[in-house]
């Protein structure tokens, strides 16, 4: 049995599927105007190991996760480059594939799109202003009105007392924006209309031409494909609100049912002890991890290293450390293979959805994944449990025990979705701002300004880099 948190009713509660066939799970996916970043892929990351998890549970996840592809982002980025709004989102849809595929992310069941479900939005909102949740504006747009929906907030335990409307920014100028400029707000908006920001990107409806809101995409998909109540929503903490609260309210003033058992949300990602943004330069993407030298499972096993509802603090010292700890693991798995006369490539036939019965060593390890989805701990376990193995294969274990361990570790490491022994070569490109630093640094240090050379060599080290001198030159490595 498998017990997971829930962010609705804030208790621990066991996952079960409502049909008792499949337990049919929707998660929000990415908005592809650029590259995803490691924040997004921490949330990624741990929703597969969380369906991993179910799948050898015996729950028959059956998984949903949407594309965003059309929003004020991607209009706007996709008319700055000067390029059609289908042509800018397929190629950083296809982008995220390849970085799904490299960190071992298994596809969804069904990855629908915002813009090839307008049909389902329109009928949504249609049923929604028929009922009166909904009003139409003077010029065309549709707003969700929230004092319609007495049980608004729930997720969240908003104090409605505290709710403005949507319809006026605080500067008083009508919000039309799917990025809103404060935290409380109340209507929001359900069809966009046509404004010339938009270009050529807009769809006919009852309403006038336009577009749908980003709130109304995710209960229009869910609800097409999993029905009007489903197992589990999950997403991003910072979706909780006010995207999440809205998609309770718009699905649930259409059906009358809950719309989501259960609610899954994961935490920030940290970067050197503070908030990522693309301004402070540490927006870091797969492609910049790789660039440094390490490996996308390196970066699978330090974003899943921390439990999902505690921030995690990505450092470059922690990747050295999840790259150690890959090693430890691989040592162990390659020293049981040998006593039974297998090669590495051999181990990927103990790695599947299928929990053996006997865990071996790895009882607890299996115990603290399954209770709220504790990775953490479950990596602390296996490392115990590797520690007696150690000293078991020290001592001569028998064939019989060999495979027992390595079935064990093999659903392990499916659960987690870490590929051992996939540790590729990664030629480290270095940035051109490092090369000439060092560069400057080296003139420097030639011509004995070594105050300069020091404080270049700080400057260097702070951007995660390193230089390594030689009596004749230098070299440049990541940190």
């Amino acid at each position: 049995m498998i017990h997971l948190y829930d962010t609705l009713s804030r208790t621990i509660k066991e996952l079960t599927s409502s049909d008792g066939k499949s337990f049919k799970c929707y998660c929000c996916g990415p908005t592809v105007y650029g590259p995803a970043h490691i924040g997004n892929f921490r949330t990624f990351l741990l929703q597969d190991v969380l369906r991993r998890t179910m799948e050898i549970d015996g729950l028959n996840p059956y998984s949903v996760r949407n594309i965003t592809d059309v929003d004020d982002k991607t209009i706007r980025q996709s008319r700055e480059d000067g390029i059609s709004l289908i042509n800018f989102t397929q190629k950083w849809t296809e982008l995220f594939h390849k970085d799904c595929e490299e960190l071992n992310i298994l596809q969804p069941n069904v990855e629908p799109k915002a813009t090839e479900h307008i049909e389902e939005q329109i009928n949504l909102i249609t049923q929604l202003v028929e009922n009166n949740y909904a009003y139409v504006a003077s010029d065309g747009s549709v707003y969700f009105k929230v004092s319609s929906f007495s049980d608004y907030g729930k997720l969240t335990k908003l104090d409605k007392r505290e709710l403005q409307t949507q319809t006026e920014t605080s500067g008083g100028a009508t919000n039309f924006s799917d990025e809103y400029d404060r935290e409380s707000v109340a209507d929001f908006v359900l069809w966009k209309s046509r404004k010339p920001d938009d270009g050529d990107v807009f769809w006919v409806s009852p309403w006038g031409e336009g577009r749908p809101g980003w709130h109304l995409e995710c209960s229009a998909m869910s609800m097409r494909y999993l029905g009007e109540t489903f197992d589990l929503h999950g997403g991003g903490i910072d979706l909780c609100f006010p995207h999440h609260e809205n998609e309770i309210a718009q699905s649930e003033a259409v059906s009358g049912k809950p719309f989501a058992h259960h609610w899954f949300h994961t935490a920030h990602l940290m970067v050197d002890g503070g908030k990522m943004s693309k301004s402070l330069g540490n927006l870091y993407t797969l492609e910049d991890i790789k660039d440094k030298g390490f490996s996308a499972m390196v970066l699978r096993y330090l974003l899943i290293s921390g439990h999902y509802r505690q921030p995690l603090n990505f450092t470059l010292d922690s990747l050295h450390a999840a790259k150690s700890a890959l090693n430890k693991i691989e040592k162990s798995v390659r020293d049981l293979l040998k006593n039974i006369g297998s090669k590495e490539s051999e181990f990927q036939k103990f790695v599947n959805s299928e929990r053996p019965k006997d865990l071996g060593f790895f009882e607890k390890a299996w115990e603290s994944i399954s209770h709220d989805l504790n990775t953490a701990s479950c990596l602390g376990q296996i490392f115990s449990g590797l520690k007696i193995l150690d000293a078991k294969i020290f001592a001569g274990i028998s064939e019989s025990d060999a495979i027992i361990q390595l079935k064990a570790l093999g659903s392990l490491m499916y659960a987690l979705g870490l590929n051992l022994f996939a540790e590729e070569k990664i030629k480290i490109r270095i940035p051109e701002e490092i090369k000439q630093l060092a560069e400057k640094r080296w003139q420097a240090k030639k011509s004995r300004d070594f105050s300069t050379a020091d404080t270049l060599r700080d400057e260097i080290q702070s951007k995660g880099w390193k230089i390594l001198d030689t009596s004749e030159s230098y070299t440049i490595e990541a940190l």
